[in-house]
């Protein structure tokens, strides 16, 4: 079975990624899958935040209630709202943690990306750690097993432009929403597909590249 590319493009704080993206790691050796990780982050600043929700607390209001539909969705329960609920800080814009997946990347390429991805989601909806904290981002960051000097360097000198690259290319793409999944360049998926549909979506893609590249190839 040929390998066949996935761009996984996501939001940290995005509950709906954190409930797809195990499935998607299920399938990853079943279906030959290289998951390529793209950040895409729909508020930047707290101003964003205010613009689409109306003020900070209506925010993080709104915001836990689709992580009630995230956490009912999600295959093994583990979204944490009433920790998060209780905590007093405002609800992180995505934009600290996708420099810091950006950093990660630029040390140790696709697998870094990935990696602390995992760990900032499960920091931001288990632990319910405040992700828009350079400090916790940091101390994350050093938990998941990177030099904190050499990270933070590429947290202030590479991340900005990596970033930028990725949001770029979901623009080019027209993604406008997260989580988002580009099979092979050509096929763009939308939402967090159950289990079954992911593998049924990805198999039908594979089959049809693979009838498109029969009919180029016949003379």
């Amino acid at each position: 079975m040929p390998t066949l590319k996935i761009e996984f493009f996501h939001d940290v704080v995005c509950a709906w990624c954190f409930v797809l993206a195990p499935r998607l790691k299920l399938l990853q050796e079943e279906l030959n899958l290289d998951i390529q990780h793209r950040s895409f982050i729909l508020q930047t600043s707290r101003a964003a935040m205010i613009e689409r929700f109306g003020s900070m607390p209506e925010a993080k209001h709104t915001i836990l209630g689709h992580w009630q539909s995230c956490a009912h969705a999600e295959d093994v329960k583990r979204i944490n709202i009433e920790g998060m609920r209780q905590q007093g800080f405002e609800y992180p814009t995505g934009l600290l943690a996708g420099l810091a997946c950006q950093a990660a990347k630029a040390l140790e390429g696709n697998p870094g990306h990935e990696r602390l991805f995992d760990r900032l989601q499960e920091a931001h909806l288990v632990h319910n750690r405040n992700i828009g904290d350079q400090a916790t981002v940091l101390a994350v960051a050093a938990e998941a097993g990177f030099e904190p000097e050499a990270f933070a360097a590429a947290l202030q000198q590479q991340a900005p432009q990596l970033l930028e690259q990725d949001l770029a290319l979901g623009r080019r793409l027209n993604v406008s929403s997260v989580p988002s999944l580009l099979i092979d360049g050509r096929f763009l998926i939308c939402g967090a597909l159950t289990f079954e549909q992911l593998r049924r979506t990805i198999t039908l893609a594979r089959a049809d590249l693979s009838a498109h590249s029969e009919v180029q190839a016949t003379p």
